[in-house]
């Protein structure tokens, strides 16, 4: 890893760590573009092991080696991503002969086919990951260390309007039953379709209105097949207690079952989140809706939350969210007629 800064005496100072002898080197030189070409040198002339590993064997050791760290969703995310992409291109190729003329030449590919950017960029950072594990266990050289990932650029998620929202609504009211309340829950607490389709009886608690979130519900592939699994939610701030709005309490009520029951069947067994969302969508076509992701109803939430002067750092929380950035950044959507608004506000001093 490399550090440049300016010295007080005006020079520019590098350090680099030498991977052959794990001490720091220094790279003086009177502009930071000068050291960069120094370290750039020095990174060249550098005597790397010839291993001969091809990055399938170097993906299934890092994998290995990184198991105790990672969820069974994740372990299934990295294995998917390998098999689907890495390894039909580069499975053979010895690690230290990809170079950041045929990365960019995957990437074109990968970009040219349809592929997302943001997922393309998860693709070249797994493979990373690998080159890095690669490069610390048997010194050989990562040729691909310095190429520039695809930009990211933000999804818009397709939102209901309010005319519309309080047509779903409506319809919520006149059809009462676990799917509606599944909806209901949603669009009025944030929850995630895995948390919603993982939450039991035992996890509502009336006399404090809270929903205690606990657990999460996912199908992840495995050799063969797929599986579902129940296991911790996304992050550690994931694990949270929401409080519940007085509007649905008495749908709540009127469902509410045997405490080991899952809120969405009333049974033992859960409904999964791809069945959540079929269900959902049968909804919206009843109710006359557009068609939207289940997951939208969490970004209506939390847009219609800010919009009644919530402050952020509170609806970051019942999100489940890490910061207010990300609650800020990905899940608050303006609309026009909220920009009109707040411009209409707007005086000229007389």
């Amino acid at each position: 890893m490399e550090n440049i800064y300016l010295r007080r005496d005006g020079r520019y100072e590098g350090r680099l760590t030498d991977k052959n002898c794990h001490r720091l080197r220094y790279f003086y030189g009177k502009t930071d573009d000068e050291v960069r070409q120094k370290i750039k040198k020095f990174k060249e002339n550098q005597s790397y092991s010839e291993t001969g590993l091809t990055v399938k064997t170097l993906f299934w050791e890092w994998l290995e080696s990184s198991k105790f760290r990672l969820k069974e969703s994740t372990v299934s995310n990295y294995i998917g991503k390998a098999e689907s992409h890495i390894l039909p291109a580069f499975g053979n190729v010895c690690a230290d002969k990809i170079d950041a003329s045929l990365l960019h030449k995957f990437i074109a590919d990968k970009l040219q086919s349809g592929l997302s950017s943001n997922y393309v960029a998860d693709i070249v950072i797994l493979l990373k990951s690998v080159m890095k594990f690669a490069v610390n266990r048997y010194n050989i050289r990562n040729r691909i260390a310095e190429v520039v990932l695809p930009k990211r650029k933000r999804v818009e998620v397709n939102l209901l309007s309010k005319y519309q929202q309080t047509r779903l609504q409506k319809y919520l009211s006149a059809n009462q039953n676990l799917t509606s309340l599944g909806i209901a829950l949603s669009l009025f607490t944030g929850l995630r379709i895995g948390e919603l389709c993982a939450l039991k009886w035992s996890d509502v608690d009336l006399s404090k209105r809270t929903i205690s979130v606990t657990k999460t519900i996912q199908r992840i592939r495995v050799t063969g097949g797929t599986k579902l699994i129940i296991t911790e939610p996304k992050s550690n701030s994931s694990v949270r207690e929401i409080p519940i709005p007085d509007c649905i309490i008495p749908l709540i009520k009127k469902f509410i079952s045997d405490k080991s029951s899952y809120i969405l069947s009333s049974a033992p067994k859960p409904i999964e989140p791809r069945v959540m969302q079929y269900r959902f969508q049968k909804v919206l076509k009843k109710a006359n809706l557009p068609s939207i992701h289940f997951h939208a109803l969490r970004h209506m939430f939390a847009t219609n939350c800010v919009e009644m002067g919530f402050d952020v750092k509170s609806l970051s929380e019942i999100l489940g969210h890490s910061g207010v950035e990300i609650t800020l950044n990905r899940y608050v959507h303006s609309s026009m007629e909220r920009k009109q608004k707040f411009i209409k506000r707007l005086t000229f001093a007389a």
